[in-house]
């Protein structure tokens, strides 16, 4: 009994092997919308009657919305290599903000009409808060280019044999802004062409 489990267990690896070895290359391009919840550096001076005013540097916390276009070549049926690109804008403390991420790295996803898949992503971001006032501060204008990575998952259900919905990903994302780590999230959904 135990020759007849080897042997079909033999066989099944010799029938599937070809398809996973010889698989053929496919090239996912996605696009849709994207939010961040940003983590912006302001710096903020304090008005004041005086010739010197004090001068702090925070952290503060911005809804960003934007888009994001990622594309994923795939030379097997598991591993594939993704170049990711975002834009999101909003405002912070009365200043318009904008957060750019150009991010590249290896993604794993399993095949079939529900595609669940996870990646990991290296890169840069960039960032430029706009000048804005409030009752109690000026925010001084900042511009900065810095490194990115991002850690992500999400799931693709196949429409039609060329394209896909992706109804979630949720990527944690990670920037290096004015020599501080900065963590957010960062959700996006859209719509996948496969070709």
């Amino acid at each position: 009994m135990r020759v007849g489990v080897k042997s079909l267990v033999f066989l099944l690896l010799f029938m599937a092997g070809p398809s996973l070895i010889y698989a053929q290359d496919t090239i996912q391009i996605f696009g849709g919308y994207s939010y961040v919840r940003g983590s912006v550096p302001v710096t903020r001076t304090t008005i004041c009657p005086g010739p010197i005013c004090p001068t702090s540097m925070s952290d503060v916390g911005s809804n960003l919305n934007g888009w994001e276009l990622s594309g994923t070549y795939k030379p097997g049926h598991i591993l594939g290599y993704t170049a990711d690109f975002s834009g999101h804008y909003g405002t912070t403390k009365g200043g318009s903000t904008h957060l750019q991420t150009f991010l590249f790295g290896p993604q794993v996803s399993l095949a079939g009409p529900v595609s669940p898949f996870a990646h990991v992503l290296i890169g840069g971001a960039h960032e430029s808060v706009g000048s804005g006032a409030t009752s109690t501060a000026l925010t001084v204008p900042t511009s900065s280019t810095a490194f990115a990575a991002a850690l992500g998952v999400g799931i693709d259900l196949k429409v039609f044999p060329l394209l896909s919905v992706r109804p979630i990903q949720l990527d944690y994302l990670w920037t290096t802004f004015h020599g501080g780590w900065q963590a957010q999230p960062r959700v996006s959904a859209g719509i996948i062409l496969r070709f």
